[in-house]
């Protein structure tokens, strides 16, 4: 049964920009009450006064850090104060890492791990409860095609979105039966600032490292708004997982063919994506 998104409220992280603004845009257009929720300020005023151009739906913006924990906590008070009910969740908001492993400073994997994976955790600890009184409502998790497939340069990257799709499978389970479900997503290489404004590992050289990302962003051909289409598409349709790109799903082809040898398969092919961003951070060592 497709889940109704006129009159739904939906609580968007990470709306400033990408995939996350561009679902804002598009659910508005389904009739939807919006609460963004951002770190970015502006941005998020820049995605509102876009809805209000096109669309008349009523919309929030919640400036919250999701690295912090109050912060998240206070969200559903002032979401619920503001529409009066939750029926959607997604859990976009992430940030990338550039670098070896072995380059990791001392609180690099625990920053990342705090914004795309621990905020994830955080949010359903919040609006859970909330949620579950909907006759119907969804969660949605943006993971990655790196939550699928492992590859070199991307290690908390990778750890983080294997985690969260862990994590909303085993709950998707618990929730059997109830009004909640759960979607998955996983972006290939989707058109978004998340390699500009990745961090750079504490051993990594910050210029090398950025030409790299430059590179590795000249792979990030789907567009972001293709992408929320995708999103919005899944959540709507209260599907289990969303793929989204061809290289998306060709990674996922082989990985389920080749369960143990996708690897090296990856690291060479897989439309260049591990491959010249790992030889691009290799190069950027001391």
């Amino acid at each position: 049964m497709k889940l109704n998104l006129d009159g739904a409220v939906a609580v968007i992280t990470g709306a400033a920009s990408g995939m996350g603004a561009e679902l804002a845009v598009r659910m508005a257009a389904k009739g939807s009450r919006l609460a963004l929720v951002d770190r970015d300020a502006a941005g998020l005023d820049g995605v509102s006064r876009r809805i209000a151009a096109l669309h008349r739906a009523p919309l929030t913006t919640h400036v919250a850090d999701l690295a912090d924990r109050a912060a998240i906590a206070a969200l559903p008070d002032a979401v619920l104060a503001a529409h009066g009910k939750v029926t959607v969740l997604v859990s976009n908001a992430g940030v990338a890492l550039a670098g070896p492993f072995d380059d990791y400073g001392p609180d690099d994997f625990e920053w990342l791990m705090d914004i795309n994976f621990w905020a994830g955790i955080r949010l359903t600890t919040a609006f859970l409860p909330h949620l579950k009184r909907a006759p119907a409502a969804q969660i949605a998790y943006t993971s990655s095609v790196f939550g699928i497939v492992g590859v070199p340069g991307n290690v908390a990257y990778c750890a983080s979105k294997f985690a969260i799709r862990g994590f909303a499978e085993a709950v998707r389970q618990e929730l059997a039966g109830t009004s909640v479900g759960i979607t998955v997503i996983h972006p290939g290489g989707v058109n978004t600032a998340i390699a500009r404004s990745a961090r750079v590992a504490r051993g990594t050289d910050a210029a090398a490292a950025a030409e790299g990302l430059v590179q590795f962003e000249k792979l990030l051909r789907t567009p972001a708004d293709k992408a929320a289409a995708a999103i919005l598409d899944g959540i709507e349709r209260r599907r289990n997982r969303v793929l989204i790109g061809a290289d998306a799903r060709v990674l996922d082809w082989i990985q389920r063919l080749l369960p143990v040898g996708h690897a090296k398969l990856v690291a060479r092919q897989a439309s260049g994506m591990s491959s010249s961003l790992a030889a691009q951070l290799t190069r950027a060592r001391p």
